[in-house]
């Protein structure tokens, strides 16, 4: 099983390149702790999605910490990788999104495989249960998984966040998935900020999405089609992106795919604002006091 790793973000929000922002007791980045409790769970390749600009300072970071571990290739999301007959709009800056981050890795990626973000800290029993998961799936075959977590652990103190957010079936099926880019925390409630200014209360109940998936290759076809579906409706809109559970949604709407929720009873941890990173410090040495994680990762 191979870990996908998407770290191509530019981090606008955070102000900085939060794919390698220490946070550990002796230095480790938040991937170090995700490919520690992959290879635990039974992953044994792990492939980096990153951008050319960042390439030097990433690979000379995963060199020195883990790549005498577990082998590890890159590929790079590129704004120049669109479909034929389609042009980069000058003004766009920011990736294609996530979707566009996954299907880049199509050539590279042959075998079942785990979808994370860099940034994003997930917890050993989640990387279990999709491990697990993926060790019963075929190449072949459109049946997916989902670690979901609840929304209410996944917000940030210090501004909005982008979740998708799940309707889940009593068979623990995937029924749907819409992302939210904008909630927050406002006057005691948690509420969902709509393009048009309108807010729609969250219990804080919900399951979502934290972009912790397992997947199989058969998803790049799928892919290829949407992203090229993106391309002509939002190229030209400088902000818009193509997102993997607007995907995966698009599928399990058209019944040619599956998606199991698994279940997770871990805390989940994410750098979104720079006011965050102390949290995820604290939260890491709590787990390195109480023995689910060495002081120095890699011995």
């Amino acid at each position: 099983m191979t870990l996908v790793v998407l770290a191509a973000g530019i981090g606008s929000r955070y102000g900085g390149l939060k794919q390698i922002e220490a946070v550990g007791p002796s230095g480790e980045i938040v991937i170090e702790y995700s490919v520690f409790d992959a290879l635990r769970a039974g992953f044994d390749r792990v492939v980096c999605v990153i951008r050319r600009d960042i390439e030097a300072d990433f690979r000379s970071l995963v060199a020195a910490r883990f790549e005498r571990h577990v082998p590890v290739d890159y590929v790079f999301q590129d704004l120049a990788d669109v479909p034929a007959g389609h042009t980069v709009p000058a003004e766009r800056r920011k990736p294609w999104g996530t979707a566009h981050a996954v299907l880049v890795c199509r050539e590279a990626v042959r075998e079942p495989f785990a979808v994370i973000n860099a940034d994003d800290f997930y917890g050993r029993l989640s990387f279990e249960a999709l491990g697990s998961f993926l060790c019963d799936v075929g190449v072949r075959e459109t049946r997916y998984g989902m670690v979901g977590f609840t929304l209410r652990n996944t917000l940030s103190e210090h501004g909005h966040v982008a979740r998708g957010v799940c309707e889940v079936d009593a068979a623990r099926f995937l029924r749907r998935v819409v992302e939210r880019t904008r909630i927050e925390r406002a006057d005691g409630h948690i509420v969902h900020v709509e393009a048009d200014g309108m807010r729609q209360r969250l219990t804080g109940d919900e399951r979502v999405s934290m972009n912790m998936w397992g997947l199989t290759p058969a998803l790049f076809p799928a892919l290829e089609r949407e992203f090229k579906a993106f391309m002509t409706r939002s190229a030209n809109d400088p902000k818009a992106e193509c997102y993997l559970p607007a995907v995966i949604d698009t599928l399990i709407g058209e019944h040619t795919a599956t998606v199991r929720v698994l279940d997770t009873p871990e805390s989940w941890f994410g750098v979104t604002y720079p006011q965050d990173k102390p949290v995820v410090v604290q939260g890491i040495r709590h787990l390195v006091e109480a023995g689910v994680y060495p002081a120095k990762l890699w011995g």
